[in-house]
């Protein structure tokens, strides 16, 4: 299960039309690209006989991988999961505690972020989730952290997280 939390870069654009698919599909468009990232489908044709294994798509319609809102996780179980979330730095640590006492018996869970990337205009790099997250379990058996020193994006969007 991937998820991300819903928060607008600038001013919100307001009501959306349509069904929950619909709605999310905007804000879920980055985990959308990771995989066609991942399973190199994006815009590149590959050979038939492999085109439904390797694709996002098929990934998603089969159930292997739920894209979901984290807006909804509120009264959930989340047993035997693999559960990665991505943009924690967006969370709040309320939102951080949530999550993880949502997970059953054999889930683990991957917070995925960049503190010096936070776009919610009520947190900063120490109030917010995923800060909060390592600050608390950074001495605990059942915890690791892996702080990455270069971009994954490409050379131009490291400078400008340096530059700008």
């Amino acid at each position: 299960m991937v998820a991300r939390p819903i928060v607008p870069l600038g001013n919100d654009i307001g009501f959306l039309p349509g069904d929950l698919e619909d709605k999310l599909h905007p804000w879920m468009q980055p985990i959308y690209d990771n995989l066609d990232v991942i399973v190199g489908t994006s815009d590149e044709k590959i050979d038939e006989k492999d085109t439904d294994y390797r694709s996002s798509d098929y990934l998603i319609e089969s159930d292997i991988i739920h894209i979901e809102p984290l807006t909804y996780i509120r009264g959930r179980s989340l047993p035997k999961r693999f559960l990665i979330i991505d943009e924690a730095q967006n969370l709040r640590p309320l939102d951080v505690k949530t999550i993880i006492t949502r997970c059953g018996e054999g889930t683990k869970v991957v917070f995925t972020g960049d503190l010096e990337q936070i776009d919610s205009p009520f947190l900063d790099a120490a109030s917010n989730g995923l800060a909060y997250l390592i600050n608390r379990f950074i001495q605990e058996e059942n915890f690791c952290y892996l702080n990455m020193k270069q971009s994954a994006r490409s050379a131009l969007a490291e400078q400008a997280a340096e530059l700008l």
